[in-house]
């Protein structure tokens, strides 16, 4: 069986969630400990690095760890192995382990880490909590011989140009006729040096995001005939991509606050949860952010949320909170272990459409480190 290498499937995977998506400063996501350079046949797929997942990753022959809380969190200022966190490396090392960090990326992709908990819960008609990633559209407008047209929009389609929403291959064609006169030194593809020349051309037009803008026009630069092509490129004020950290929806029918938590507790399988709020409350809409979600507790009770469910709420993040009427449940930061199935699943379906020979396997360590009496 052919071997897939580690960066084929780290690019795959950030062609789901790129580092670009990111919203917290330096985070600290990518390769953390190892090569990617080499052949990859087994994946563990973990919430957290710890001694007993790395143990787990060798007794099943991975050669690779996605994480989704990264395992160097800090800069380094030594690397002993006489600590626990340096003997922990020390063992990625010297098993050929590597560790791949996606952190704040994964919380905002979408089908990732906020998704997974809102479906979980059933929210319905779900937005983007917080806004933190958008990019600016461009348009390429490039000349061409009438007889290449057809060729270059297919090009530029290819390049992913020309995607408007659930469309693609859009593009706008305009006759017209191209004049030039070739000075002595160049090698023109129509006409004759020093003679003018009347072409009949095309004007293609296509939008893009600008994230790919080198890739557009390296496709459309190595498509075209001529020595010297005309095009013009252009930045809009129109807006792609939109991405941010969690998200808010409706329950399909109101519950009190009680019996919300009730469900939270089953449908993120944790023992206990602490609310916040009248617990007769009715509550249908309901703002959801994976792991720490302190800092966006205005934000949902400025999107009206009824409810707030986060993990690690502050005391007195909560007296504000229940004194500004938005209900909170937080069921820990632990519930994110919800990554592990839905990136083993995503990963096993993009790898099979490329025809990647890679296993996902989802750990079964539980790495909550709170104990409830």
């Amino acid at each position: 069986m052919e071997s897939v290498n580690g960066n084929e499937i780290i690019q795959l995977f950030e062609s789901w969630s790129p580092k670009k998506y990111a919203c917290m400063p330096n985070d600290p996501i990518g390769l953390a400990i190892g090569t990617l350079n080499k052949p990859i046949s087994n994946v563990l797929v973990t919430l957290d690095v710890t001694h007993e997942v790395v143990d787990e990753a060798i007794a099943q022959g991975c050669e690779l760890i996605i994480a989704h809380h990264p395992p160097i969190f800090m800069k380094l200022s030594n690397l002993r192995t006489d600590n626990p966190q340096g003997a922990l490396y020390e063992k990625c090392l010297k098993n050929d382990i590597a560790v791949y960090a996606a952190h704040t990326n994964l919380d905002v992709a979408p089908g990732g880490v906020n998704d997974l908990l809102a479906d979980a819960l059933k929210l319905e008609n779900r937005q983007i909590l917080d806004h933190s990633y958008d990019e600016h559209m461009m348009k390429l407008a490039v000349f061409v011989p009438t007889t290449e047209s057809e060729a270059m929009r297919e090009v530029l389609a290819k390049a992913g140009a020309g995607r408007i929403g659930n469309y693609e291959a859009c593009s706008y064609t305009l006759a017209g006729e191209g004049r030039l006169r070739a000075l002595d030194g160049a090698n023109p593809t129509v006409g004759e040096v020093g003679e003018l020349h009347v072409e009949r051309e095309e004007k293609v037009e296509v939008v893009f995001p600008s994230s790919i803008k080198n890739k557009v026009l390296k496709a459309m630069l190595n498509a075209h005939s001529y020595e010297e092509p005309a095009y013009d490129l252009m930045a809009m004020e129109i807006k792609t991509n939109e991405q941010g950290l969690g998200r808010i929806g409706k329950l399909k029918e109101p519950m009190t606050l009680k019996e919300f938590a009730e469900f939270v507790k089953v449908q993120l399988d944790v023992p206990a949860l602490r609310v916040v709020g009248p617990l007769d409350r009715s509550v249908q809409k309901v703002a959801v952010v994976g792991g720490d979600g302190n800092k966006y507790i205005k934000t949902a009770k400025f999107a009206g949320a009824d409810v707030f469910v986060t993990g690690d709420i502050g005391f007195h993040m909560a007296q504000d909170a229940e004194v500004n009427g938005l209900s909170i449940v937080d069921p820990g930061h632990h519930v994110e272990k919800v990554m592990i199935k839905g990136v083993a699943d995503k990963m096993t379906q993009l790898c099979a459409v490329k025809k990647l020979p890679v296993t996902f396997i989802e750990s079964n360590v539980h790495t909550e480190p709170f104990k409830f009496i």
